[in-house]
């Protein structure tokens, strides 16, 4: 018999008609991850972030990059700055990016070798999402329209 153990990060935010914001994130971490590990998930500023002002966002990808550079908090501060989602998003990334310094960590041209996703909403209700590496999506789902997947913006295009 097959066994399917679904593993990785969740994040929803959420934005009400009339502005309301919230978030949650769950996670199953990292499989076969080492006793005592904390991921980005449960650590408020990290994995997800929401201010009532501004907007909320939350990641997904290889927690210890986001624990780094507090990278949900990081992006909904570069929303309140005026920055859209997207590109909040996107910014907060190329920090990652600064921080990754540990050679095993990145490839032979300094890049990352790990991806990490961030997605946020603002409170005009405006959503965005970047990773550090082509291929992710995120879904967005309004009240009256049917959800659909969207590409998320990105910093490094993965080889074909």
């Amino acid at each position: 018999t097959a066994f399917f153990r679904p593993d990785g990060t969740i994040h929803l935010s959420a934005c009400a008609g009339d502005g309301r914001l919230g978030c949650c994130t769950t996670t199953s971490g990292l499989f076969f991850k080492m006793a005592g590990r904390v991921g980005d998930s449960p650590l408020i500023g990290c994995g997800l972030y929401c201010d009532g002002e501004v907007g909320s966002a939350g990641a997904t990808g290889h927690g210890e990059s986001c624990i780094v550079t507090v990278g949900a908090h990081t992006a909904v501060e570069f929303m309140r700055q005026g920055l859209s989602p997207t590109e909040a998003c996107l910014a907060t990334l190329e920090r990652v990016v600064h921080n990754t310094r540990a050679d095993y960590l990145r490839d032979a041209q300094g890049r990352p070798r790990n991806n990490l996703a961030l997605y946020a909403v603002n409170r005009r209700g405006e959503v965005g999402g970047a990773s550090l590496w082509s291929g992710s999506r995120y879904a967005v789902c309004r009240a009256g329209s049917p959800p659909r997947l969207e590409d998320s913006s990105f910093l490094f295009k993965r080889d074909a």
